[in-house]
């Protein structure tokens, strides 16, 4: 069966398509022996007049004719002209046409076949054709067109530059035969789509890589239209490709920089960022990436400076599985071997390009069996960037590629070069907090008591909240203090502010505190001498070169407390600080009445103590006004809340600790917190032992057989002879300086405690006696005799205690 003859019909926009152009045959003598309709519309010369005229009667103006001559010339020289000419219309009027000539042979001669139109539409057209033919010849911009099957019908010479082949070599092929793998999947679809909907394609992204040239990945520009004839029939798509490659990697490359900008450096820890150096690196840039650190610089330590120094590998990265198994995991400490990329780029201090692995034998140094199992798995470049900022190497960068098969490029490294260094700010950041941090919680460390001791007197828990958990450590505190005669101390402060300035002023007043509390001086003296601290401190910093800028002490509050195991007793006084709560054995709790004092740093007000009597088991609370005091909540609901937390049924005192904070503060608290629990103890009767001897001669030798007696009782007739010395000598001088009463009192508790209290405020004091003084030397033997002694004030006189270590276990 025959095959159908294709069928095209005229353009419209032709202006010498048949149905358009007037046409005419001239003789060689210059005859009209042919005339179309379309000419005399044209012209208004009906073919009654026009045929058997010289054309050039009648058609040619006079001033025309010489360029008529000229083109008769050419078209006998060159079989053939076109161009433009002036005509005259039979009105008269003057026509520019558009002329084509061609000979026609004929038995009797030559004839010539001349088609006409308007000038205006021929000069339109040659416009159409100059551009299309530039499109196809000059333009950069690739053009293809495909037949409805999208095999290639015809390419332009950017294409065939971009293929390296000839234009005319590409007909009939299709896109498989010079583009690489699922690429052409890809073109092909969205061409067919076109096809199919004759919806444009509008400057579409595309990656691809050339048969001849596949280790580059190049990406192009993809625009497509449907091309249909005059009559709807549809003759395929033709598709315009740029290559964008360069204005796609300045657009990838910013937009890896902004992802860097957001991703890295959300924290202030060092392993986190690089964790995030590497997350913005791999897919982004590489196929894998490993960040080590100089080791100090993770500590938050200044970078130890070096050629082979130990290195920290903090994170890695891959897009496969596998890779993580080839390098070293995060975690290791090692050194990079003299002579790989590495160690050149620590050494130099620049980054190294290595775009092919296998001509760079450094890099098998460090490890041969892991760099051939790099090999199989596909690593063929490499980059090493140094992670450098303000003038100090932090550690370096490796980027491998694998998976894509383009090699690192000059570009490449540029990128690799701006986001790291912007990386390495970031760690550098970290890394000073860090080293800030760890000061901040050294000075915490030696601030605030790390350990508690432990006593007999109490049983204690404690937590301690600081608003800036940056800085470890605020201006509240607390504390437990052993004092003489088995008592404790039970202290806690709030310095006005937070942060290391308030830190700086709570750990003075704590020293202070601690210097105090060894003196047995009373609550409210405690608190005067405090007083006076904070207005020395105000003073020195007012005076100081801080200027008015610099944070001042403008007060303290403090509440502090004696507990007595022996009495049960609580000497307590407090300086504009919040009450103590005291919850009895029975579970309720209450605020005892204690007066309010001035806060530290006003001057020249007293302090006043009160003595409370604890039942054994009762809980003692003290906290700071963070506890309680939170925005949106005032201090009745914080009471009340406190209330409810410490009412519950009997537990630890770290229970009891939890649920306070848990039911008064917020995730983060915005003040300082501070909170010391303390539940009593009582030392049994049988622990103590108290008589008043007689101002009498004889006191002393009571006192030693008193001693004796009870000793024996208690089974310590080891102490009995250094006792029986220490006792003696403090009678004595009782009875010689002191006045009467005399009271001695023994106190059996983790050491024994010997008690000589007098009416006198005189207190004893070392001095060095010479050879020739009889006396003088007593105190000296107690000092020598005694782990500690001392005096304390009381309302009645004064009291010296000692205290002597118990025989340990062993020694039995």
């Amino acid at each position: 069966m025959d095959a159908p003859v294709p069928e095209f019909t005229e353009r419209p926009e032709d202006p010498f398509a048949l149905s358009r152009a007037a046409s005419a045959v001239v003789d060689d003598e210059g005859t009209v022996v042919g005339w179309s309709e379309r000419a005399e519309a044209l012209l208004g010369h009906p073919a009654r007049e026009a045929l058997g005229q010289r054309a050039d009667t009648f058609l040619l103006p006079v001033d025309g004719r010489a360029a008529a001559a000229e083109a008769v010339a050419t078209a006998r020289r060159e079989a053939g002209w076109s161009g433009i000419l002036p005509v005259l219309h039979r009105g008269g009027q003057r026509v520019e046409l558009g002329l084509r000539v061609r000979p026609v042979v004929r038995d009797r001669g030559h004839e010539w076949f001349v088609v006409a139109a308007p000038a205006a539409e021929v000069v339109q057209w040659e416009i159409d054709r100059s551009v299309l033919d530039g499109l196809f010849r000059r333009s950069p911009i690739g053009l293809a067109v495909h037949a409805p099957d999208l095999s290639i019908l015809r390419i332009n010479r950017a294409i065939a530059g971009i293929s390296r082949r000839p234009a005319v070599a590409h007909r009939g092929l299709r896109m498989e035969d010079f583009l690489i793998g699922p690429d052409v999947a890809t073109i092909e679809e969205r061409l067919r789509r076109v096809l199919e909907t004759g919806e444009p394609l509008i400057f579409t992204e595309q990656s691809c890589r050339l048969r001849a040239d596949p280790g580059h990945e190049r990406v192009v520009s993809v625009s497509a239209f449907r091309m249909r004839d005059s009559s709807g029939a549809v003759l395929g798509v033709t598709q315009m490709v740029e290559d964008v490659t360069d204005r796609h990697r300045a657009q990838h490359r910013l937009a890896v920089l902004n992802r860097a900008s957001a991703r890295i450096g959300t924290t202030l820890d060092v392993s986190q960022t690089a964790r995030e150096l590497a997350e913005v690196a791999v897919p982004d840039l590489a196929d894998a990436v490993s960040v080590d650190l100089l080791e100090p610089v993770t500590r938050g330590q200044d970078p130890t400076r070096g050629t082979y120094v130990p290195v920290h590998r903090t994170a890695v990265r891959s897009v496969v599985p596998e890779g993580l198994d080839v390098m070293y995991p995060v975690g290791e400490v090692f050194r990079f071997a003299p002579g790989t990329p590495q160690a050149r780029c620590l050494t130099a201090q620049q980054p190294i390009l290595e775009p092919e692995l296998a001509a760079s034998p450094g890099w098998y140094i460090q490890d041969p069996e892991r760099s051939e199992r790099a090999l199989s798995l596909g690593a063929h470049s490499l980059i090493v960037v140094p992670l450098a900022a303000r003038g100090l190497v932090l550690g370096l960068v490796s980027l491998w590629r694998a998976e894509r098969p383009q090699a690192f490029e000059q570009d490449d490294l540029v990128l690799a070069q701006e986001f790291v260094s912007r990386a390495a700010i970031c760690i550098d950041n970290a890394r000073r907090y860090t080293q800030e941090h760890y000061g901040a919680l050294t000075l915490q460390r030696s601030l605030l008591p790390r350990e508690l001791p432990e006593q007999l007197a109490v049983e204690v828990a404690h937590r301690y909240l600081p608003a800036d958990p940056a800085a470890g450590v605020g201006g509240d505190w607390f504390d437990v203090i052993p004092v003489s005669s088995a008592r404790v101390a039970l202290v806690v402060g709030d310095v006005v502010g937070h942060g290391l300035h308030a830190a700086a002023t709570m750990g003075r007043l704590r020293t202070a505190v601690h210097t105090l509390a060894n003196l047995d001086l009373a609550p409210d003296e405690v608190l005067s001498h405090l007083d006076d601290l904070v207005n020395r401190l105000a003073e020195e910093q007012e005076s100081a070169d801080g200027g008015p800028q610099s944070p001042q002490v403008i007060g303290a509050t403090c509440l502090y407390a004696v507990y007595d195991p022996v009495s049960r007793r609580c000497n307590i006084a407090r300086a504009g600080h919040l009450p103590p709560a005291v919850v009895a054995p029975d579970g309720r709790m209450t605020l005892p009445d204690l007066p309010a004092g001035p806060p530290l740093g006003l001057g020249g007000l007293p302090f006043e103590s009160v003595e409370l009597e604890l039942a054994e088991g009762s809980l003692l609370a003290l906290y700071t006004d963070g506890l309680l005091e939170v925005r949106g909540r005032d201090l009745d609901e914080g009471l009340t809340l406190l209330r409810e937390a410490l009412e519950r049924p009997a537990r630890g005192l770290e229970d009891c600790c939890k649920a306070a904070v848990d039911a008064l503060l917020p995730e983060h608290p915005r003040d300082d917190v501070a909170l010391l629990i303390a539940r009593t103890r009582a030392l049994p009767p049988e622990s103590v032992a108290s008589w008043e001897l007689p101002a009498e001669p004889t006191a002393a030798a009571e006192a030693r057989e008193l001693t004796a007696a009870k000793l024996t009782e208690w089974g310590l007739e080891e102490l009995a002879f250094t006792a029986e010395l220490v006792v003696s000598e403090l009678v004595t001088n009782a009875y010689r300086y002191g006045g009467t009463p005399i009271t001695l009192r023994l106190i059996r508790d983790r050491s024994l405690i010997c008690e000589v209290s007098d009416p006198s405020s005189t207190a004893p004091h070392l001095r060095r006696a010479h050879s020739t003084d009889e006396g003088g030397r007593g105190l000296l033997l107690v000092a020598q005799l005694t782990d500690r002694w001392g005096a304390r004030h009381t309302r009645e006189g004064k009291t010296v205690w000692t205290e002597l270590p118990l025989p340990s276990p062993e020694d039995d």
